[in-house]
Order: C-alpha cells, then structure tokens, then sequence
C-alpha cells in the first residue's frame, strides 16, 4: 500500500492555511480602504453642496458674510472651504477634505459646487 502523504508533506495545510489568511487580510483592507476613500470623496462633494447652498443663501449679507458662512458649514462637516468666488449673484465653493489615517502621504479630496438663482 503506497502513502498518499509522506514525511515531507507534514504541515503543508498549515502553510498553505496561513498563505491564504494573508491573502484575504489585504484583499479586505483593500475593500476598507477603497470604502473609506468613497466616504471621504462623499463627505467632501456633500460638504460643497450645503456650503455653496448658505453661501447663496446668506448673499444679500455681503460676500465676506456668505463666505464665512460656508466655512462653518464645511468645517460642521469636516471639511475646509479652499475657495469661495462670486460671479454676479453665483457663488462658485471648493471645498478639501482629508482621508483617513489609513492613507499615508494622501493628497486631500477636493469637490467643488456652485449655487445661485436659477437662470444665473
């Protein structure tokens, strides 16, 4: 009778069992990252949004107001407005926002919006 498994196959399972542990650690941080990376983008383009939105809503108070208004919108939501421009009564908003610590040397995610009356 012929040994299926001899003395050199010992604990290849364990190998093997380990290898593929591995393999489905980084594939599921992969999936965690790429998740956290569409969060961020999601929170950023949502941020620009409201903070175009009170912008144009506060334009009567004056450019320097509906900007400072913006700003603590984005920042409620955790992000930083990079730019707020007025062109006539259209406010134009970028907004950053950071990713996690799971990205080191990141750059920030960056979305942009615009608000004003229709036809604007």
């Amino acid at each position: 009778m012929t040994r299926l498994i001899g003395p050199d196959d010992r604990g290849a399972a364990t190998v093997l069992a380990a290898v593929l542990t591995i393999c489905i650690v980084v594939v599921l941080w992969l999936v965690v990252m790429l998740g956290a990376a569409a969060s961020a983008r999601h929170r950023a383009e949502n941020a620009a949004d409201l903070a175009a939105l009170a912008a144009a809503l506060r334009a009567p108070g004056g450019d320097a107001a509906a900007c400072d208004r913006a700003q603590r919108i984005a920042r409620g939501m955790g992000a930083v407005v990079s730019t707020c421009e007025w062109a006539g009564w259209e406010v134009r908003v970028e907004v950053t926002a950071e990713l996690p610590d799971l990205f080191p040397g990141h750059a920030p995610v960056r979305a942009r919006a615009r608000a004003g009356p229709v036809g604007a």
